[in-house]
C-alpha cells in the first residue's frame, strides 16, 4: 500500500505535512517516524519513508499469524480427508482412527466391545467354519474374506480372499466343511474350503434360477433347522408388482439346489433372518418402502412359523399402512403383520438368537438386529445393534442395546450382522469401517 505525500522533496531532519488521508493511515497503524526518513514498525508494521512518499512495507507479525493459522488450518483438513481418501479407496477406515473411534460405542454395563477384525473392506454378512474360520461376504468390493484366529486370542490374526470378482457376493452359508456364496443371480459352493484357504478350490455352481436384478438383489442366506438353504429375492423396485412371482419373496432350495421353491411372500427386501432355537421358526427383518416420509414405514420383524405366508407387500406396510399406489388392491386384514415394527427407514438387516451362556440369562433367546441406519433421512436414525424381548412370540421390548456409530449427522460406522460365537461373544460386521467387532461380557 503507498500513497503520495503533497511535497516532493523532504528535509533531512523535519517530515513535510501529512495530507489527511495519510494522517488517519498512520493514526490508525501507530506509527512513529524517526529522524532519519524511515519509520519504526509499531504493531509489527513496517513503513518507509522516502522520495515524497511513504510506503508500508509489511504487516509482520499478522502475516506470520495467518501463515500459522493457514498452516493449521491445512493440517487439520489432512487429518480429516486422509481417512477419508482412505476410506474412499479401500473400503474401510485406518487402524489407528477406529481404536479412537471404538470408545465412543456405548453398550450396557458389564458389557465391552473390542475390534475383532480390521482390514475386511465392506464387511457384510458372516458364518462360522465347522474349524472356527470366519466367512465374511461384501457387497461393494466382490470378495469374500476368511478370518483366521490362530492363536485363539479372541481376534483374527490373518484376513485371506478367498473368492474374489463375485457379483454382490453379500450371503454367506456353512454345511458341511462347504462354504456357500450367494451371488445376486446364483449360489456357488466351496468344498473343503478350511482346508485351502490359501489356496481355494474353483466353486461348484449350485442353482442359477434367480433374478438378476442389482436392486435389492444381494442376498442373506442360512441353512434352516430342516437342512434346506434359505435364499431371498427383493423386490426390484421402491414399491411394485412383479408377474415373476419369485420377486418379493423368501425362498428355498436342497444343498445341492434342487427343488427351488418360495417359502414366503410379500417381502419387500429381508437381509437378515435366523430361526428360533426353541420353536425352529423362521424370523426376518424386512426394509420397508421409501417416499412415504421420514417416519412412514417402519422396518418390520417378522415371524414365519410355516410356509405359505404372505407378509403384505406391495399392499399393506407395517400393521395397517395402506399403500397408497397398490393398497385398494387389497386390505391390510389379509395379511400376516409383523410381531415388532421397528423404526422408519432404519435399514434392519442382520438378526440372530441370542444362545450362548457368556450373557445374563435374560439375554437367552432374545433378538439381536443389526440396524444399518438410514440413507436419506434428513435426521440420520439407526447406525447401532438393537435388542428385541420377546415372550411366547411376542416382542415385549424393543430398545438399543449398542450405540455411538453415529456422531450428530457424522456416521463413522454402519452395522451389517451379528454372530454368537461358540464362547458366547457377539460379533458385529460393519461395511463402512470394513471392521468387525467383539462385544462381550463379564461380571
Amino acid at each position: 500500500m503507498q500513497w503520495s505525500l503533497p511535497h516532493s522533496k523532504v528535509p533531512i531532519n523535519r517530515f513535510p505535512p501529512l495530507s489527511p488521508k495519510a494522517k488517519v493511515m498512520r493514526g490508525d497503524l501507530g506509527m512513529e517516524l524517526n529522524s532519519r526518513r524511515t519509520l519504526r514498525a509499531v504493531n509489527g508494521i513496517l513503513v518507509k519513508v522516502g522520495s515524497g512518499k511513504v510506503q508500508f512495507l509489511e504487516k509482520s507479525v499478522g502475516i506470520t499469524s495467518r501463515k500459522g493459522t493457514l498452516f493449521l488450518v491445512i493440517i487439520l483438513l489432512l487429518c480429516i480427508l486422509s481417512p477419508l481418501g482412505y476410506w474412499r479407496w479401500t473400503g474401510q477406515l485406518p487402524r489407528f482412527l477406529l481404536d479412537l473411534l471404538i470408545d465412543r460405542i456405548r453398550v450396557p454395563p458389564g458389557f465391552t466391545i473390542q475390534l475383532y477384525a480390521t482390514h475386511v473392506p465392506n464387511a457384510r454378512s458372516m458364518v462360522l467354519g465347522s474349524r472356527g474360520t470366519l466367512f465374511v461376504g461384501s457387497r461393494g468390493t466382490g470378495k469374500v474374506y476368511a478370518l483366521v484366529d490362530r492363536d485363539h486370542g479372541n481376534k483374527a490374526n490373518e484376513v485371506i480372499i478367498v473368492a474374489r470378482g463375485l457379483n454382490i457376493p453379500n450371503g454367506v452359508a456353512f454345511l458341511d466343511g462347504a462354504l456357500y456364496v450367494a451371488e445376486v443371480n446364483r449360489v456357488l459352493r466351496y468344498d473343503d474350503i478350511e482346508a485351502r484357504l490359501t489356496n481355494p478350490p474353483a466353486p461348484v455352481v449350485v442353482n442359477t434360477a434367480l433374478p438378476s436384478d442389482s436392486r435389492h438383489g444381494w442376498k442373506f442366506i442360512g441353512f434352516g433347522p430342516d437342512g434346506w438353504l434359505y435364499v431371498p429375492v427383493g423386490a426390484p423396485c421402491n414399491v411394485c408388482e412383479r408377474a415373476d412371482d419369485r420377486y418379493a419373496t423368501i425362498m428355498r432350495m436342497h444343498a445341492d439346489g434342487s427343488g427351488l421353491e418360495v417359502f414366503a411372500r410379500g417381502i419387500r427386501n429381508t437381509v437378515g433372518f435366523d430361526w428360533n432355537p426353541q420353536t425352529h421358526a423362521l424370523w426376518f427383518t424386512d426394509n420397508g418402502r421409501d417416499l412415504l416420509g421420514e417416519d412412514l414405514p417402519p422396518d418390520e420383524l417378522n415371524y414365519a412359523p410355516s410356509a405359505g405366508i404372505h407378509f403384505g407387500f406391495p399392499y399393506c406396510h407395517g400393521k395397517d399402512i395402506t399403500d397408497p399406489e397398490f393398497g385398494w388392491k387389497h386390505a391390510c386384514r389379509e395379511f400376516v403383520p409383523p410381531v415388532v415394527e421397528l423404526g422408519a427407514h432404519v435399514a434392519a438387516l442382520g438378526i440372530r438368537f441370542y444362545t450362548g451362556q457368556m450373557f445374563p440369562h435374560t439375554y437367552q433367546n432374545q433378538v439381536f438386529i443389526a440396524e444399518h441406519g438410514s440413507w436419506n433421512r434428513s435426521t440420520p436414525v439407526g447406525y447401532r445393534v438393537t435388542l428385541v424381548d420377546l415372550e411366547d412370540n411376542r416382542a415385549v421390548k424393543y430398545e438399543p442395546f449398542a450405540t455411538g456409530w453415529l456422531i450428530g449427522r457424522f456416521k463413522w460406522g454402519r452395522p451389517v450382522d451379528v454372530l454368537v460365537m461358540p464362547d458366547g461373544a457377539l460379533l458385529v460386521s460393519d461395511d463402512f469401517a470394513g471392521a468387525i467387532y467383539r462385544i462381550t461380557y463379564q461380571q
